[in-house]
């Protein structure tokens, strides 16, 4: 075990009927402005537009990367995926693709398995990505349901064929819908994903209202295709095209949710938190909605822009979260495994640093509480692109590049400084007026490279991914 997981539960187990419940609504790629709350003026979301009048906003939550399977390591070990091995492999690069050996590691302590210490039962309904192997599934990492599909849905056999040799594509099976280890169906109607996710989820609130619960619901939409499904009642609704549907069915799944927790009398026991894997992907034109938009922020999904890993997140929990209000410090999904268990009165597992930190007071709003973070790092890939410190972005110099936000080739970059708080189209590089702060952030850069690693250059705090040999597809059984 990496952390020696050693959970004792602070209050007594009479007391397990006040721990609240937890469910996280993970979209796919939904980008900063693709949402009411946030700006949108195509996609109608009135749900979201309630949970935002009842709940609390947070304008500058952060995920850890511009891609799935990275992010998702990230929301379940509260840590950077380039600690836990989760950024990149030999044979998928970032994302890993069905039959892969590689996923999360075993011994990596997970949200789910600290709140399963503490009494709570621990579902996932949606999108895993972080293994499809015997012994990397949901059900080996501290869930003790699963419904959903291992891996993006735009993984299927007819992809798989198309792409031969690479990634052992040949190999690729239909796409499974699983059942906690097995393989129910390979027969999957992607239109129906959203509702069929959305009925499930509302089963199992129902089915676990009486004890205190975890939901991971990471929705597959809008997803990663460029014609993103929706179920019949929603297409050709949004005025930005499929896009825009599948936004709106997904508010209408979160409609749904909070339905179901008011009607059973729990959502003052519950923390409903609504955010996104990543930014969208946009399209050929960056003005344009049809492949989502990141607008105000700059930049796409997939890089180091602010546009990549700002995304938007709503927290709603009637009767403890403040209502109408807006969090402006700087929290990540990495905060979420220690958040949960102080609200949930476990203790962290010791051994190990995790990168995240509780929030608990920016949660209930406490005020006057700022981030706890120092410095936050944006990886793409094994490279340190860029660091935040306050409201100060930097780009460091880099020689060479696979990817960048602001330069289309792998000529020397220059420091780019951006006030991320006043400037939120980071239009405006400040670096050669503010030599000292591009310093500052030079020094937490090279702190970053020391202990996640860079370029040619492994970290001293890193461990490594989970492996199987001779990995098979996931057929039914």
């Amino acid at each position: 075990m990496f952390w020696g997981l050693s959970v004792s539960i602070v209050q007594a187990q009479g007391n397990a009927s006040k721990q609240p419940n937890f469910i996280v609504f993970y979209c796919d790629n939904l980008g900063y402005g693709d949402i009411e709350p946030f700006g949108s003026t195509v996609n109608r979301t009135p749900h979201l537009n309630q949970m935002a009048k009842e709940g609390r906003k947070f304008t500058h939550f952060y995920v850890t990367s511009g891609v799935c399977t990275p992010s998702r390591a990230s929301i379940m070990t509260g840590c950077y995926a380039q600690r836990v091995g989760m950024h990149w492999n030999d044979r998928d690069g970032q994302v890993l693709r069905p039959i892969s050996p590689y996923g999360l590691h075993p011994d990596e302590i997970t949200i789910a398995e600290v709140l399963e210490k503490a009494g709570y039962q621990t579902g996932i309904i949606g999108k895993w990505h972080l293994g499809d192997q015997p012994g990397l599934l949901p059900t080996d990492q501290g869930f003790d349901y699963f419904y959903g599909i291992p891996y993006s849905d735009d993984m299927t056999r007819e992809v798989g064929l198309r792409l031969g040799q690479r990634y052992e594509g040949y190999q690729w099976p239909d796409l499974p819908l699983m059942l906690n280890d097995k393989v129910l169906d390979h027969q999957v109607d992607r239109n129906l994903l959203t509702r069929d996710y959305t009925e499930k989820t509302l089963a199992y609130i129902e089915n676990h209202a009486d004890n205190p619960f975890f939901l991971y619901l990471p929705q597959a939409m809008p997803g990663s295709t460029k014609q993103p499904f929706s179920s019949a009642g929603f297409r050709g609704r949004s005025m930005s095209g499929p896009w825009g549907d599948s936004v709106e069915e997904l508010d209408w799944s979160l409609g749904e949710i909070m339905s179901k927790l008011e009607e059973l009398g729990i959502a003052e026991q519950t923390l409903l938190i609504f955010t996104s894997d990543n930014g969208s992907p946009m399209g050929k034109d960056m003005e344009g909605v049809e492949r989502g938009t990141n607008r105000p922020l700059h930049g796409r999904g997939y890089t180091t822009a602010e546009g990549g890993f700002r995304v938007p997140c709503i927290m709603w929990w009637p009767g403890r979260v403040p209502a109408s209000t807006v969090c402006q410090e700087m929290v990540t999904t990495m905060d979420l495994l220690p958040t949960f268990a102080q609200y949930a009165n476990v203790s962290l597992p010791e051994g190990v640093k995790i990168d995240g930190h509780p929030i608990n007071d920016l949660i209930d709003g406490q005020y006057g509480t700022k981030t706890p973070y120092t410095a936050f790092y944006y990886y793409d890939q094994h490279q340190l692109q860029a660091v935040r410190s306050g409201p100060w972005k930097l780009f460091v110099p880099l020689q060479e590049f696979r990817n960048h936000p602001h330069f289309d080739s792998a000529d020397s970059v220059q420091p780019l400084l951006f006030n991320v708080v006043e400037d939120i189209s980071s239009s405006h590089n400040l670096a050669s007026s503010n030599p000292e702060i591009v310093q500052q952030l030079t020094i937490l850069a090279e702190e970053a490279r020391k202990d996640l690693g860079d370029l040619n250059r492994p970290g001293q705090n890193q461990r490594p991914p989970g492996k199987v040999s001779n990995p098979i597809p996931m057929v039914s059984k």
